[in-house]
């Protein structure tokens, strides 16, 4: 754990929520086994052994929304600046995550809380952005594509739509702060302004959270009632913040009766895994049983964003429902029935044979000619220049789920140029190195700092190590047979949404800026236990 213990005392909260304790009488959760590894040694939740291990969908993987659609599940998430955004994941067990594609290609601004679901024989997908706020929707006949065009809702007010179809066949978003707005029957416009219907269960005064923030509503149809689950506490500053709430009604118009249970989902310490749970939907699993997915941030590793968590439910006797994994910092019993349909992931690692954007790659805040940019020529990606540094270069950027690993590639740079590897947060806050004809260039805070000589002139092999927020990049002349050690190493636990805001995660990535092209060989990524 990078983060200091005693500096989280005060977010450590008694199980009745009314007290705070210190973190040596809180009860320690006992260590769990280690991660199986997939792909370029990354961690993966099947264990093999009929159990798995959360994260379920390791980084950068918030506010997940998924869909049942017969056997096979769907799911995606907010992608924030990345476009291609909203990847779509495919499953049949639940646990073992293939990608599909991106839905969305045009940037219509930060993609927060999605909402993807079926209707009739269609997938909708509807998208809350901020810059500008207001909420989109696309649809398609496949969920492969091809999406429609976004369709502006003109919802400035509200994020997080949730879609559910009442008892009278009425369609509706439910929305942030206990709101709904009803859509037209074919979902791709509103009628009338949103409404308040439901006022959320709030917890006690003393508990120590981000704010009350209630969002993320989700509808779930069982038994006769419907559901609606939501976030409230905030969802990042203190580890103890964000939680899982419910509400129950017997018509999707109301009255809604909260929860006697409530929170059902709360980090109660910041000594436990997982921090800041919650924004959960219900699915039923490939047997009949009951899951919840939502988020968390590793617990010292805000770093890696929030991560998507399955958590198993229980319907109880008087018509709610429990979560039952605890703090989820152990392993848990697989759904049952379930068919793998592939190796969990994918290859981060690249020999750009093809250009992958949209499941492997995705540019920064891209400009809507940002994608004529990158073509494959001869197994190199080559990337025209833009901007002069990372923070306007429109960097293509991974999502990398450990807490320790490193990437490597073979960079060749036109005169005038200047590329290099980065660790990319956003536009302010980033850190790498890049190169010149001449000059090496440092990144650190998101600035431009130091340029010692470049001896390699304008080709090298350039490696970038993460070990547990401590940085260090080499550099080599002959393809990475030899490796000189770059004299400036860097410690980055502070970039993260805590420090900056944002709610992205600190992903690694590749840059170029300047003039002429950059040609990029061989990506290697690797995980480190």
């Amino acid at each position: 754990m990078q983060l200091s213990r005693r500096g989280l005392m005060g977010a450590a909260i008694a199980s009745g929520g009314t007290a705070a304790l210190p973190l040596a009488a809180q009860t320690r959760a006992k260590p769990a086994p280690d991660w199986k590894r997939g792909f370029d040694n990354q961690r993966i939740a099947d264990l093999g052994d009929g159990r798995f291990l959360n994260p379920l969908m390791a980084g950068d993987h918030p506010d997940p929304t998924i869909l049942k659609d017969g056997k096979d599940y769907y799911m995606t998430f907010s992608t924030f600046e990345s476009y291609p955004g909203l990847v779509i994941w495919h499953s049949r067990d639940l646990i073992n995550w293939r990608p599909v594609g991106a839905a969305l290609t045009k940037n219509i601004g930060s993609v927060w809380a999605p909402e993807l679901c079926k209707h009739k024989g269609r997938y909708y997908l509807y998208i809350p952005t901020k810059g500008p706020n207001t909420s989109w929707v696309i649809w398609a006949d496949k969920i492969e594509g091809p999406w429609s065009d976004p369709i502006d809702l003109k919802l400035p007010n509200h994020i997080d739509p949730g879609h559910a179809v009442g008892e009278d066949g009425s369609r509706w978003l439910f929305l942030s702060g206990g709101d709904r707005v009803r859509l037209s029957d074919d979902g791709l416009s509103r009628i009338g302004e949103p409404e308040h219907v439901y006022d959320p269960w709030r917890y006690p005064s003393d508990w120590i959270v981000e704010g009350f923030a209630p969002e993320g509503p989700k509808i779930t149809r069982h038994n006769g009632w419907f559901y609606m689950i939501t976030a409230v506490g905030g969802t990042a500053g203190p580890p103890t913040g964000h939680m899982v709430i419910a509400a129950r009604s017997k018509s999707i118009h109301g009255p809604w009766e909260n929860c006697p249970a409530n929170p059902l989902v709360r980090t109660r310490s910041a000594d436990e895994k997982w921090w800041s749970r919650g924004h959960a939907t219900l699915v039923e699993g490939p047997d009949g049983g009951w899951w919840a997915v939502y988020h968390g941030f590793e617990n010292g590793f805000w770093t890696l964003g929030r991560q998507a968590l399955l958590d198993p439910v229980e319907w109880t006797a008087d018509g709610w429902f429990r979560m039952k994994g605890g703090d989820l910092s152990q392993p848990i019993a697989k759904p049952k029935d379930g068919e793998k349909v592939g190796p969990h992931g994918m290859k981060l690692s690249d020999d750009f044979t093809a250009l992958a954007l949209g499941t492997k790659w995705n540019f920064f805040k891209p400009a809507p000619d940002e994608r004529t940019r990158a073509r494959i020529e001869k197994g190199s990606l080559v990337l025209k220049a833009r901007g002069v540094a990372p923070s306007s270069s429109s960097p293509l950027l991974l999502i990398a789920g450990d807490p320790a690993y490193r990437f490597e590639c073979d960079i060749e740079i036109a005169p005038g140029g200047v590329a290099g590897l980065i660790l990319f947060y956003d536009e302010k806050l980033y850190c790498g190195l890049g190169f010149d004809e001449k000059r090496f260039v440092t990144h650190q805070y998101g600035i431009e700092r130091g340029r010692p000589a470049n001896p390699h002139g304008r080709k090298l092999r350039m490696r970038v190590m993460n070990n547990r927020h401590i940085v260090t990049y080499d550099t080599s002349s002959d393809g990475g047979k030899t490796w000189v050690r770059f004299d400036r190493g860097m410690e980055v636990s502070g970039y993260h949404h805590n420090v900056r805001g944002g709610f992205l995660m600190l992903r690694p990535g590749l840059y170029s800026a300047g003039e002429g092209e950059a040609r990029f060989s061989n990506f290697r990524f690797e995980a480190l236990a």
